[in-house]
């Protein structure tokens, strides 16, 4: 399948050029000026493009590989056949990450309705009481609120709407249908495709005849780097901030409750929810499908296996599964012992049966 119409390829780099950049060691001079021009997967590059291995299971796909450059780890050189030239890197998938960006850098940020646009668009609507920089690029019926602030290099999507007092720094990408109340956005943040930032959180009190709505008047603060999915819901504060910290990137289809406080570089896997008040720590990893309790503490580094419940605090550094969350070990011994019992079961039930 090509790819070229949505992410054109690269005019050209050297393999030279584009291993000094990645910080690679090409294996053999003689290819340095082998021009690259895109990526792909090792099962079907081709010439002009570069691919990448972690493991042996590539052992196969490598037989036909056609790529015009391979990254590995030197313990994986033997794999490769001889006609390909080697990129060798004790972190080939970080490099190979960084590779990406330079050949593809359009699909680097959110897609958009008008690529080449500048300025604000005359089919969308500013406030006249909005603070631009020079740079900012507002597409077609966007919104754009009272007293808002948008730093130079950023992008608001198609049908995006920035609600009043709202501040984003600079080169930001706010994609279409994006809405952002009651935040503060750092520089060079990701907001993609209908992602709500800034809507009341989740609080009510008993009252004589049914649930009574709590005020909600606190904010979001998104700092640098950060990048928000595809329809991800993040609750401004009760009272307090709801803070995501630098570099920390959240995938499509996640809830983050009124107060959470998450810190610098985590990762949160598609959704996972995580209940007010909770406090998240720095470098914390979330698999797919978590559930955090409110008003909890995870520590800095703990990883939490996908689909797990987390009920009470997780100590820093730890990796914790399933439902309640505890020890991995612990958890993986449980499930281990459980899949042995049945398998006695069936067993003894298909002896009787035979």
């Amino acid at each position: 399948m090509e790819h070229e119409y949505f992410f054109p390829p690269h005019d050209g780099i050297s393999l030279a050029s584009l291993a000094a950049q990645i910080g690679a060691e090409l294996e053999d001079e003689n290819h340095a000026d082998r021009l690259i021009h895109s990526v792909s997967p090792v099962y079907r590059a081709k010439r002009g493009q570069i691919c990448y291995i972690l493991s042996r299971k590539n052992r196969e796909e490598l037989q036909t590989c056609e790529a015009s450059a391979i990254l590995c780890d030197r313990a994986l050189r033997s794999l490769v056949p001889d006609h390909i030239p080697v990129l060798l890197s004790k972190t080939p998938h970080t490099a190979f990450a960084m590779a990406g960006a330079i050949l593809h850098p359009k699909a680097m940020r959110p897609l958009t309705t008008a690529e080449k646009a500048e300025g604000v668009s005359p089919a969308a609507f500013v406030d006249p009481t909005a603070r631009l920089e020079p740079g900012v690029v507002v597409e077609p019926m966007a919104v754009i609120g009272a007293h808002v602030e948008i730093g130079s290099g950023t992008r608001i999507g198609a049908g995006a709407v920035i609600g009043e007092h709202v501040r984003i720094g600079r080169e930001c990408s706010i994609s279409s249908g994006a809405s952002i109340l009651a935040a503060l956005i750092g520089n060079n943040v990701i907001i993609h495709n209908g992602a709500r930032i800034g809507q009341d959180g989740f609080g009510y009190a008993p009252g004589p005849r049914g649930m009574l709505k709590i005020v909600q008047v606190g904010r979001v603060i998104i700092q640098d780097h950060v990048e928000i999915g595809a329809n991800t819901t993040i609750d401004r504060g009760t009272m307090d901030d709801t803070v995501i910290g630098e570099g920390t990137k959240i995938d499509n289809l996640v809830q983050i409750g009124h107060n959470v406080r998450i810190g610098r570089h985590c990762g949160i896997v598609s959704q996972v929810g995580i209940a007010g008040s909770a406090k998240i720590g720095d470098g914390v990893m979330l698999g797919g499908a978590c559930g955090v309790n409110g008003h909890i503490t995870i520590g800095d580094g703990a990883q939490i296996a996908a689909m797990s419940g987390v009920l009470a605090d997780v100590p820093p550094g730890e990796r914790y599964g399933g439902v309640p969350a505890r020890p991995l070990k612990d958890y993986l011994r449980e499930v281990a012992a459980t899949l042995g019992q049945a398998d006695s079961r069936a067993k003894e039930k298909g002896g009787k049966n035979g």
